[in-house]
């Protein structure tokens, strides 16, 4: 008998190892989807086209048996890729991946990644004038010659953001097209939205195929967040936009006579990198001007990165890219879409804000923010009961985050509840109470937030506030015998002051990948913005939200990318000739780093100063950007030589010269700093025996032709610094000069310093932002 007990044992393990054998042996037949870059020129003269090579090369690391069952390799390729990037999306195991790697002509293989959604009045906030005037908005032809391709959820095109009267026929040069689909058709294309196309091969081939009842697999947008962009970008002239009466006023994109093309990459379980790389390839086929990007996926090597990979080509092309920075902040070290070829933008705050107030029983009141407008109102001369369900602690338990679930009815019925911000939606919060019985919600910021207020469109009476205040309220609440409160709303105001103020929620540097380039490279409006919204869905984004509106308020750097693209358009539409780097430079150097009280802008996370680091160069200056007087000019094979300074293989290179075979020349960049960027960030590295360094830069004369600057630079405690020449004396338009600045070791820091570089010619302020950063020694 003493025997079975071992033998089962000896059986139990025996299957589980079999078992386990199986599971793994299954594991490696799994396809999944991985994007094959190959080098378009190592193709042999015996195919006729890129796409036979390509399925060949599939089907010479299939098995005989998986060639017999499928057929040719093309029946595995999702995508073909041929403008921005050479080469294909293909469903493959792990095991094929690895043998396709080896074979001649493949420069690289990238796992599918997973990108996430970074999610009025800010033309006049931006200075820029109103449309009847003689401003940067008239209705030139070229204007309307511009193309901005919107990768994102969609459009919605019956919105009157998206009215094409008084526009010219489309640009002969556009070769985009109208996908039609359920809910799509090509009637919904017009002058201003001139293409709509759909990618989601790589979402149904990671999650399955998309439900059409509950889904539109066409252009249509039931999300709303790629309308809100699409329209923040170049949105028509609309008169009485607003929600639910705040914010009433004139909407407008940034470039109302711009065009818009709508790439849908994003789906209800997120965004794939495929589909987003088969987007930006054809958006540059089709004939876009500047890519809007309002999603990211982590930072990754420049060589492992689809996304900078296929926006590297789009810049060859000519095409300016502009994507979101991320909501990671105020975390350090926290941007997505780092590239310098990328413009990187942050998010800051606007002079216009949503006030609530929240009257405490004890007779104090406390400023907050909010958007509800409902048929629910809270009595202002009434005190309702107050309750938290937290504790003095001051980390949030499931209870005090109201978590879905975790309220007793019993308790909270009746009553107004403190909830702490994090984990699930702001506005999920307010549905939680609701459904418990509360009357209404007090939102209260924790650490992570600190003051900044971001308003939402609450499904019941609710009041948003900052963490110091919140602390006041949650104190009284716990200490107080019988807490009372109650909740008003107090409309739209204007002229809040500081203004702009760096959002909390904005990813910050430094930029880990390559410390030189400083990052991000602007901030714009991304806080309570105004803009179309789709007919699909109510302003809060719930299920259970049955209100339907134009315009909603959004908050995001999804929602400051599309004000750079947009003033992007308005410069490409003013200056056709100029490449993207100037564009960038344009935007960067004549950026604003102080706040309408004329102090240094402000981080809302700390409300201390923030830094180079948090806001990049500085705020975007549409107007100043138009003629900034001097561009630092960056080419493609600069930024190729940039790359060359990043330690990549000689294959991994490749993946960035597939259009003209570029290689190193090694003599023209010695450093990563050298790249000719309008930022400088200069690394002191731990050895201690180098005490100079120095960097080059050349400007090119975009003013009057007889331009004469001369150089001024922010002292430092760290180190002395030396320009030369001092004065730059241009004597023809397009002229370019260069300068170099010497940094010399002097009283080493232990945290980065900041301060700037101007030239001056008496109209213009050529500003560079600058960081020292010394590198602690092993």
């Amino acid at each position: 008998m003493a025997e079975n007990p071992v033998k089962w044992l000896f059986l139990i393990l025996a299957s589980c190892l079999c078992f386990a054998f199986v599971l793994s042996e299954s594991n490696l037949l799994i396809k999944k989807t991985y994007i094959v870059q190959m080098h378009k020129s190592a193709m042999p003269a015996s195919f006729s086209s890129p796409l036979e090579w390509y399925s060949s090369k599939l089907k010479s690391v299939m098995s005989d048996t998986q060639s017999e069952v499928e057929g040719d390799g093309e029946n595995r390729i999702i995508y073909s890729y041929q403008n921005a990037f050479h080469g294909v999306a293909a469903q493959l195991t792990e095991e094929e991946a690895e043998r396709l790697k080896q074979e001649d002509g493949v420069v690289a293989i990238l796992p599918e990644t997973k990108y996430e959604l970074h999610t009025t009045r800010s033309p006049m906030f931006l200075g820029l004038e109103p449309e009847e005037s003689t401003s940067i908005w008239s209705q030139k032809l070229a204007d309307h010659d511009v193309i901005v391709g919107v990768l994102d959820t969609g459009i919605w095109p019956e919105s009157a953001s998206f009215n094409d009267t008084g526009m010219t026929p489309v640009p002969a040069h556009w070769k985009g097209t109208c996908e039609t689909g359920r809910g799509f058709q090509k009637h919904h294309c017009n002058r201003k939205i001139v293409g709509a196309r759909v990618f989601y091969r790589g979402y149904e081939a990671a999650t399955g195929k998309i439900n059409e009842k509950n889904e539109y697999k066409s252009p249509r947008d039931q999300d709303g967040h790629g309308t809100h962009t699409a329209a923040t970008v170049a949105g028509s002239l609309v008169r009485g936009a607003n929600l639910l009466g705040y914010a009433y006023g004139t909407a407008r994109g940034m470039a109302p006579g711009a065009r818009i093309a709508a790439y849908k990459v994003c789906w209800t379980g997120g965004c794939f990198s495929s589909d987003i790389l088969s987007a930006v390839d054809r958006a540059v086929g089709d004939g876009v001007n500047v890519l809007s990007i309002s999603l990211g996926g982590g930072a990754s090597s420049y060589s492992h990165d689809s996304l900078a990979i296929a926006t590297f080509g789009a810049m060859e092309m000519g095409v300016f890219v502009s994507c979101s920075a991320g909501n990671g902040g105020p975390d350090p070290v926290s941007l997505t879409n780092v590239s310098p070829w990328i413009t990187t933008v942050g998010a800051s705050t606007m002079d216009r804000d949503f006030p609530g107030s929240v009257k405490l029983g004890s007779g104090r009141t406390i400023s907050g923010v909010s958007l509800y407008k409902g048929r629910r109102l809270l009595q202002a001369n009434k005190q309702y009961p107050l309750v938290y369900m937290g504790s003095n602690s001051s980390s949030p338990n499931p209870s005090s985050l109201c978590l879905d679930g975790t309220l007793d009815p019993h308790v909270v019925s009746g009553k107004i509840v403190i909830c702490d911000r994090g984990i699930n939606p702001r506005v999920q919060k307010g549905q939680v109470v609701k459904d418990a019985g509360g009357v209404g919600m007090i939102l209260t910021n924790t650490a992570a937030n600190g003051e900044e207020l971001v308003a939402d469109c609450h499904l019941l009476p609710a009041v948003a506030v900052g963490e110091m205040e919140g602390k006041a309220i949650k104190h009284y609440a716990l200490t107080n015998g019988k807490p009372t409160a109650t909740l008003a709303f107090l409309g739209t105001r204007l002229g809040v002051r500081p203004s702009p103020v760096v959002a909390a929620f904005s990813s910050r540097g430094p930029n880990f990948l390559t410390l030189e380039i400083l990052k991000p490279d602007v901030v714009a409006p991304g806080v309570n913005i105004l803009a179309a919204w789709t007919g699909e869905l109510g302003p809060s984004s719930l299920p259970t939200d049955h209100r339907r509106v134009r315009f909603n308020i959004l908050s995001g750097t999804s929602m400051s990318c599309p004000h750079v693209s947009g003033i992007a358009a308005l410069i490409k539409a003013r200056h056709p000739d100029w490449s993207p780097a100037a564009v960038k430079s344009a935007l960067m150097t004549t950026a604003y780093v102080h706040d309408n009280i004329h102090n240094p802008l402000q981080d809302s996370s700390t409300a201390a100063a923030s830094t180079p680091y948090d806001h990049g160069a500085g705020h975007i200056n549409p107007l100043k950007a138009l003629d900034p007087g001097l561009i630092y000019d960056i080419s493609a094979q600069d930024y190729f030589e940039f790359l060359c300074t990043q330690k990549l293989t000689a294959m991994q290179l490749k993946a960035f010269s597939k259009h003209s075979n570029m290689s190193c020349h090694h003599n023209t960049l010695a450093t990563p700093g050298d790249l000719n960027y309008p930022a400088i960030s200069v690394v002191f590295p731990e050895d201690t025996a180098i005490s100079t360094l120095t960097l080059h830069r050349t400007v090119t004369n975009v003013g009057p032709p007889a331009s004469h600057y001369h150089v001024a630079v922010s002292p430092f405690k760290g180190v002395t610094i030396k320009v030369e020449p001092k004065t730059l004396n241009f004597t023809r338009r397009n002229q370019k000069l260069s300068y170099k600045i010497s940094f010399t070791r002097k009283s080493p820091q232990t945290i980065p310093e900041f301060g700037g570089l101007v030239w001056k010619d008496g109209v213009h302020k050529v500003r560079s932002p600058i960081a020292i950063t010394w590198l602690p020694p092993f």
